[in-house]
């Protein structure tokens, strides 16, 4: 039986396939949960609404995570991650559409790129959004821009970097999702794990997290939005290459700093 608040995540996205199609994942992955996986709280909570404490309150109610644990920069880290994960594993709803026209900017890198991102989102056409993505990343074949670490450090697909990722997660006691057909070092996957590294929900220590974020998302990372930025279909995902490529250089600076 599917427990509650998977049961309101399906309800608020219309459905079964409507959600899978929101965060990027096939249906009959969707159709086996019992409730919704660690690793995908966060990409649920956004394309639906539902607070991850309602989606998996074991994982975070007040006793799993405390807020008063985790740093109001690093929440703020996990958000601008779990962003980036959402708008690269899938195309955005309209509902997430309507959600980013909100944001706010200031007079920082980062804030304009929000400000960017909200504008042109203000006046996106979800379907129109859709085409982009399947241009930018899927096509026919292949799309314009292959999002993979392995691809970026060594031209090819399922290579060395791939190997050296899966030891790390395995090391940090993360699990690969069962019937996920995306190789783990997907630019979403590893926006989505550096989000669990920075609530604290993986438990991390920051020297993991800083030696994870060096080898895994710096080394490439950064390109992959420019290129994004751009890439001749790019419209709304310029928007989003330019906001990705503004926080990973903030995080490199970060990083280095704390070294």
């Amino acid at each position: 039986m599917r427990d509650d608040g998977l049961d309101r995540a399906i309800d608020a996205a219309g459905g079964i396939a409507q959600l899978a199609r929101k965060i990027g994942i096939s249906q009959p992955s969707v159709s086996n949960w019992t409730r919704v996986p660690a690793q995908r709280v966060v990409a649920v909570e956004i394309a639906t609404g539902i607070p991850r404490n309602d989606l998996r309150p074991d994982l975070y109610s007040e006793q799993a995570v405390s807020a008063e644990l985790v740093d109001a920069l690093d929440a703020a880290r996990a958000q601008e991650y779990a962003l980036l994960a959402t708008l690269l594993s899938a195309p955005p709803s309209k509902r997430l559409l309507e959600q980013l026209a909100a944001l706010s900017g200031d007079a920082t890198p980062l804030g304009r790129a929000h400000a960017a991102l909200a504008d042109v989102a203000s006046s996106a056409v979800a379907a129109k959004v859709e085409r982009e993505y399947f241009d930018l990343f899927v096509g026919l074949g292949r799309g314009e821009l292959l999002p993979y670490a392995s691809y970026y450090l060594t031209g090819f697909l399922n290579e060395r970097p791939l190997s050296r990722l899966r030891g790390d997660l395995t090391r940090l006691g993360i699990e690969r999702l069962t019937n996920n057909s995306e190789p783990e070092d997907h630019a979403a996957i590893i926006c989505e794990i550096m989000s669990g590294l920075a609530d604290g929900h993986f438990g991390a220590s920051p020297e993991a997290q800083r030696d994870f974020f060096e080898k895994h998302v710096s080394p490439w990372m950064g390109r992959l939005f420019a290129d994004i930025e751009s890439a001749g279909n790019a419209d709304f995902y310029r928007a989003v290459g330019a906001l990705g490529r503004a926080f990973i250089e903030i995080e490199t600076e970060a990083f280095t700093f704390a070294n």
